[in-house]
């Protein structure tokens, strides 16, 4: 199951075309990564209580399609972990007719605060903390 978050696109986050702000996007994303943490019960001040912090690496965006004022749009979100310290984020911005507008992949990690490194585990690190962790394994 891939996370989602929903948000309708803001007449102040347009630019002078009447598109959504390219930057817009990025928050769209984050807002959704958020939102995926917050809901497997990991808000920012549980993870900055145990001593971690997300941090993003490398972020791409497709533009694939335009958004406009009042359009509706799903945010999905879906962490998908390999070996090492690294894990990829996989999202779309999802138009209410089914029309993708964007595609976001990112690379990313969890930041030991103390050390400012990188963990070795982030799957199980965060597993262990959430309340349901069945989320982040999207």
């Amino acid at each position: 199951m891939t996370f989602f978050a929903d948000v309708t696109v803001r007449g102040y986050e347009l630019d002078t075309q009447g598109h959504l702000n390219q930057a817009v996007y990025l928050q769209y994303a984050e807002h959704a990564r958020w939102e995926l943490l917050r809901a497997a019960g990991l808000p920012q001040e549980k993870l900055l209580a145990s001593g971690v912090g997300p941090v993003a690496l490398e972020v791409t965006v497709k533009f694939l399609r335009e958004l406009r004022g009042g359009d509706e749009v799903r945010v999905t979100c879906r962490f998908v972990y390999g070996e090492g310290k690294t894990f990829t984020v996989e999202q779309q911005i999802v138009k209410d007719d089914g029309t993708v507008a964007a595609e976001i992949s990112g690379v990313a990690g969890m930041l030991d605060l103390s050390t400012r490194r990188l963990i070795a585990d982030p799957r199980a690190h965060l597993a262990a903390l959430a309340d349901n962790p069945d989320l982040l394994t999207g």
